[in-house]
């Protein structure tokens, strides 16, 4: 197989960063396209928790998202962890005895795929990891010590650095207006908003929520979900939590030395009512109030619903387009986990043409034109 030449990378959130990376380090010569900034996207609006934990659903979407797992531990060998990576476990536990049962028989399910999960008691959770939550002593708390959480801006801008660094070539602030094909059907140019062109031999769509738009540039059909969501961050200093956690009615994690960020699938839901985001916000901080108190006197310093990238399925759409040749997807929910591991084995599919058994279940052909 002849090797690409060019490679267009449109959408420099941790998906695209991390192909662009796997394949500028590789020897291809890389153009990255962001309508806005690398990683002020979804990336930088996401809870960002590095897990698989959560992905249960199938074997196959589990098992990659264990490999998404070790992938980070993988890279943060290769370019330093920096002030990206936080491989310092999640802890999950439920307000009302239905969900314990869920969350219980979940963690019996993993620890039968050999995945690690502990159980502690919330005494011992405030004794020995997390001493400013107010956890039900007797409560039954489930931690997960292979997790983590990802600081998503600063690994995209780290990865697009070294990749520019290696002659990879970065168009920030620019919109994909047109993608254009040759005789033979394959994508031979990427038309830009500012009037330039480029000429290249492979497009890689990981534009996360207008990746659906890039697709139908070529006439490729990708349907994908609505499912906006709300994030908040706290300014505090100290940072009175340590970790990932989901607690009743509100999940949330460190951001850095002077922010937690907050999330929750019930104040997601209250999105399509027409409540105005900063109520939202306010109602994130109220909750994330009651599980740690000295959350109460700090501001909220910013807040935003973002869209997630999700295609109509669930699952994600990494692969090839074979009707369109040069054109490839990299479009998922969970960009977070899954993008360091993505980013690799699309790469190497981009080079060699061969493909993972990992992504087997993923391709974008399952969805029908």
């Amino acid at each position: 197989m002849k090797q690409p030449e060019r490679v267009a990378v449109i959408g420099v959130g941790v998906l695209g960063a991390s192909v662009g990376w796997n394949l500028s380090r590789r020897g291809a010569q890389v153009v990255f396209i962001d309508a806005g900034r690398p990683g002020e996207g979804v990336t930088n609006w996401s809870f960002s928790w590095v897990n698989a934990s959560n992905k249960t659903v199938s074997r196959s979407y589990f098992d990659l998202n264990v490999a998404g797992m070790s992938a980070h531990r993988d890279l943060a060998k290769v370019i330093g962890p920096d002030s990206w990576w936080y491989p310092s476990g999640h802890l999950r536990w439920a307000g009302e005895p239905t969900a314990q049962a869920r969350f219980l028989k979940t963690a019996e399910l993993l620890a039968g795929w050999g995945y690690r999960v502990e159980e502690y008691t919330g005494a011992d959770v405030r004794r020995r990891l997390e001493p400013a939550v107010t956890v039900p002593g007797e409560a039954r708390v489930l931690f997960y010590p292979d997790e983590g959480w990802v600081h998503g801006r600063h690994l995209v801008r780290r990865l697009v650095h070294e990749a520019v660094a290696s002659g990879a070539e970065l168009r920030s602030g620019v919109a994909v207006r047109d993608l254009g094909t040759g005789g033979d059907g394959s994508v031979r140019t990427v038309a830009l908003s500012d009037g330039s062109s480029l000429d290249v031999d492979v497009v890689v769509n990981a534009a996360g929520p207008s990746a659906s738009h890039i697709a139908g540039l070529i006439a490729r059909h990708l349907p994908m979900r609505a499912e906006p969501g709300v994030v908040a961050r706290i300014s505090c200093a100290p940072v009175p939590i340590h970790r990932a956690m989901h607690a009743p009615h509100i999940e949330m994690r460190p951001d850095g030395d002077a922010s937690v960020v907050l999330h929750s699938r019930e104040i997601d839901a209250l999105i399509d009512t027409g409540e105005e985001p900063g109520q939202l916000a306010r109602l994130l901080h109220e909750s994330a109030r009651h599980v740690v108190p000295e959350l109460g006197d700090s501001p909220i310093a910013q807040a935003r619903t973002a869209h997630r990238p999700i295609p109509a399925d669930g699952f994600p759409s990494v692969g090839p387009v074979p009707s369109v040749p040069g054109y490839y997807e990299a479009v998922t929910h969970s960009g977070i986990t899954l993008g360091p591991v993505v980013g690799r084995l699309l790469a190497s599919e981009i080079l060699t043409g061969e493909r993972d058994a990992l992504l087997t279940d993923f391709h974008p052909q399952r969805f029908p034109p």
